[in-house]
């Protein structure tokens, strides 16, 4: 009966205490308030539910009853604020975050290292996805926020904020060294066999549209799920990747592949957090959120100095 439910508060203290003193001590609240609670309460349910004993008070038959379930459930919620608690303060819970295998490894990494350092209870589940179907979770609430790359396609309600700069490049292995240091026209991209990323992903459907702006039709003889499959092909020589820069860093400062270079300048691209507005951050959500914008601030103004002298 919810009338009651701040008399079962008190009935629970008093049937655990068996008295109506230590009940009141620990409610803090004056004795008679607590007999006027029980009294009210046993008015409600139409029994006496305690008998007044010199020692303190005993429960009736029908009092044993109800204090058995009442005590299950009361417990229970202590539990549930006790947990609760926990959560707040980052003891234990739970964080949802979606990345594809480029925003998670050159991006978010460190910061959930850093986070899991700091708050080992905290249970981290990344659903690694391309960037339309990271948006997809986020609006259905099934992750706190996303880290995803431009350009994709926003919807009502979603917030994004650029964390990071990345960049585009064709690159070839010793088969094609003949066009290196070259300075290429796009339209040439059409005659080389093309190793790209599937049509799904914002990254081909980015390249797909620059180069559709300026008059070249890309045309694929590989599409593969990840770019370091795409490093993989062009290393064996089997045409010319697409990937971000960072992917083939390595092998292009060893000189294994290198960087194919144009006449028009592939615009940058950004890195987004993008989190729902509509659906509030869990406190594991926001702590690594804060986490990763005072790391990021840190780096800022380090470059800022070396910029400076």
């Amino acid at each position: 009966m919810t009338n009651h439910l701040e008399y079962y508060k008190v009935f629970y203290y008093v049937a655990k205490y068996r008295s109506l003193t230590l009940a009141a001590e620990h409610l803090a609240i004056s004795q008679p308030a607590v007999s006027q609670a029980v009294k009210l309460l046993e008015n409600g349910v139409g029994t006496q539910l305690f008998i007044r004993t010199s020692r303190g008070v005993r429960l009736t038959a029908e009092g044993e009853i109800l204090a058995r379930y009442v005590s299950k459930g009361y417990e229970q919620i202590e539990l549930g604020e006790k947990k609760l608690a926990q959560m707040l303060d980052l003891e234990i819970g739970e964080l949802r975050i979606g990345a594809s295998d480029m925003t998670l490894r050159f991006y978010l990494l460190p910061y959930l290292e850093q986070f899991h350092e700091q708050y080992p209870g905290i249970k981290v589940t990344v659903s690694n996805a391309p960037t339309p179907e990271t948006l997809d979770s986020l609006l259905e609430g099934k992750i706190d926020f996303g880290v995803v790359s431009t350009p994709f396609e926003s919807a009502p309600g979603i917030e994004a904020a650029r964390v990071k700069e990345i960049e585009d490049i064709f690159i070839g292995g010793l088969k094609f060294r003949s066009y290196k240091n070259r300075m290429l026209d796009l339209q040439e991209l059409e005659n080389l066999p093309i190793i790209s990323l599937e049509k799904k992903t914002s990254t081909r459907k980015f390249m797909d549209a620059f180069l559709e702006e300026n008059g070249v039709a890309l045309h694929s003889e590989f599409e593969l799920a990840t770019s370091d499959m795409i490093v993989q092909f062009t290393l064996r020589n089997m045409g010319i990747g697409c990937v971000m820069r960072e992917f083939a860093e390595e092998y292009l400062e060893a000189g294994k592949l290198f960087a194919l270079r144009f006449n028009k300048i592939i615009p940058k691209r950004h890195f987004c957090i993008v989190t729902d507005g509509k659906n509030p951050l869990s406190a594991a959500g926001r702590k690594l959120l804060d986490l990763i914008s005072a790391s990021d601030e840190e780096v800022k103004k380090e470059n800022d100095q070396d910029s400076y002298f």
